[in-house]
C-alpha cells in the first residue's frame, strides 16, 4: 500500500526517524529526498554512525569458495540456468590457506561465501570453519544460501560467529517471481532461527529491482528493523546479460546511498557494509557509502584464478590486484576520509552481551552445547 509522505516536511521525517519512529511515511519522505536534503540525510546519517559505531572501518575479507548453485534466481549470474558460467569450487585446503593469508594481511574477520552449493557438504564447510578458528583468531561469517536449521546448529557449533541471508527483497510476490518455487516467509524463518541458534545475523537488499517500488524499499527498511539485523548489506541491483533480467536498467547508485542512510538511522548499532555492488556501478561508492552512515568494507580475497568466475554480476570480479595491494588501497581511502581501520573483529555490541543468553531450548536439549 501507498503512503502519503507529499505533506510531510523533510525535516519532520528526519528527525522522526532520526528519534526512532518507523513511520512508513516518514521513511518514504527521506528517501525522496533531492537536493541540499540529501546532504542533511547523509550528514545525519554520519553523525548517527559516529555516536553509535565509532569511526573504525571493519575489513571483512570474503573468500568467495563456490559459484555453484542449485537455485535459478532471475538476477543472478550464478543461477543453475546459466551454462555460460564457469564454475569452480575451491578445496578446504585452499579457504583454509586463504583465510590464513586474511589473518595475515591484518584482517579480524573473514566471511566464507559461495552458491547455494550442496556439493560441498556441511560436513565439509564446518570442518573448514573449524580448521579456520583453530589456526586463526579470525571471525567468520557464513554465506551459504538457505539451509536447514540443523545445519545451522552445526555450523554455530563449529565456531561460526555470522551468518548472512539477505532477503533482497520484502514484497513476497516479488519475491516470488524472482526466486520461483521459493517464499519470502521462508527466508525470514531462516534467519530468525539463525538467531534462535546465537548467531549474528547480516540480512539486506537489492536497490533498483524490476517491479520495485519506493514502497517496497520502504517495506525492505522496515524488514530490517524488525529482524533486527546485526548487519545489514543494501546495494544496487546490476543486470546481469545471461540471467532473465539481462535487459533491465541497473539500480541507482544516489538512492542506494539514501537506503544505506535510512538503515544508520533504523539500526544506529547494526554493521553497515558499503558494498561490493556500490562499488561497482560508482567509482567513489565505497568512500561515499562510508560518508552516509557505512562502517564496514568487504575486499574480494577469493584467489584471482576464480575470482571473475564468481559472476552475481558483471565487473563484480575485475579488481583482480593483489591483496596485499588491494588492502593498501582500501586502507589509504579510509584514512583519507579521517577514519581509521578497526583492530577487533567487530562484533556485534548486543551479542556480544547477549551471547551466553540467545541459544534455544531446541539448541541446547540438541546435546551439542554452546560454542
Amino acid at each position: 500500500m501507498k503512503t502519503d509522505a507529499s505533506s510531510v516536511p523533510f525535516d519532520v521525517a528526519l528527525e522522526a526517524v532520526n528519534a526512532g519512529s518507523t513511520s512508513p511515511k516518514h521513511i518514504r519522505r527521506l528517501l525522496l529526498a533531492a537536493g541540499d536534503e540529501l546532504a542533511a540525510l547523509f550528514e545525519v546519517a554520519d553523525v548517527k554512525r559516529r555516536q553509535s559505531v565509532g569511526d573504525a572501518v571493519h575489513l571483512r575479507a570474503i573468500i568467495e569458495f563456490s559459484s555453484h548453485c542449485v537455485r535459478n534466481c532471475s538476477y543472478c549470474g550464478l543461477r543453475v540456468g546459466n551454462k555460460r558460467l564457469a564454475r569452480y569450487r575451491l578445496s578446504p585446503e585452499e579457504i583454509v590457506a586463504t583465510a590464513q593469508e586474511a589473518e595475515r594481511l591484518g584482517y579480524r574477520s573473514v566471511v566464507l561465501q559461495s552458491g547455494e552449493d550442496m556439493g560441498f557438504s556441511m560436513e565439509t564447510l564446518c570442518d573448514v570453519v573449524r580448521e579456520i578458528r583453530c589456526h586463526t583468531d579470525l571471525a567468520v561469517t557464513v554465506s551459504v544460501g538457505e539451509r536447514s536449521y540443523s545445519e545451522y546448529a552445526l555450523l554455530r557449533q563449529a565456531g561460526a560467529h555470522r551468518y548472512l541471508l539477505k532477503h533482497e527483497t520484502a514484497d513476497p510476490q516479488l519475491y516470488a517471481r524472482l526466486h520461483v518455487g521459493h517464499r519470502l516467509a521462508d527466508r525470514i524463518a531462516a534467519l530468525k532461527s539463525l538467531r534462535d541458534l546465537g548467531f549474528q545475523i547480516g540480512s539486506g537488499f537489492m536497490v533498483g529491482l524490476p517491479g520495485q517500488s519506493v514502497d517496497v524499499l520502504v517495506a525492505d527498511l522496515r524488514l530490517l528493523h524488525r529482524l533486527d539485523v546485526d548487519m545489514a548489506g543494501i546495494g544496487p541491483f546490476i543486470a546481469h546479460p545471461d540471467t532473465p533480467l539481462g535487459q533491465a536498467a541497473s539500480g541507482d547508485a544516489q538512492l542506494t546511498l539514501k537506503c544505506v542512510a535510512v538503515a544508520r538511522l533504523l539500526l544506529p548499532y547494526a554493521h553497515l557494509p558499503a558494498t561490493t555492488a556500490l562499488g561497482t556501478v560508482a567509482v567513489d561508492g565505497w568512500a561515499a557509502a562510508l560518508q552516509a552512515g557505512a562502517n564496514v568494507i568487504m575486499p574480494n580475497l577469493t584467489p584471482k584464478a576464480y575470482r571473475s568466475s564468481y559472476a552475481i554480476y558483471p565487473g563484480k570480479g575485475r579488481n583482480l590486484e593483489e591483496p596485499q595491494r588491494q588492502r593498501a588501497q582500501v586502507v589509504r581511502m579510509v584514512t583519507a576520509l579521517g577514519r581509521t581501520v578497526a583492530q577487533d573483529p567487530g562484533h556485534s555490541l548486543r551479542w556480544m552481551e547477549k551471547s551466553k543468553e540467545v541459544f534455544s531450548d531446541a539448541y541446547r536439549s540438541s546435546g551439542m552445547g554452546v560454542s
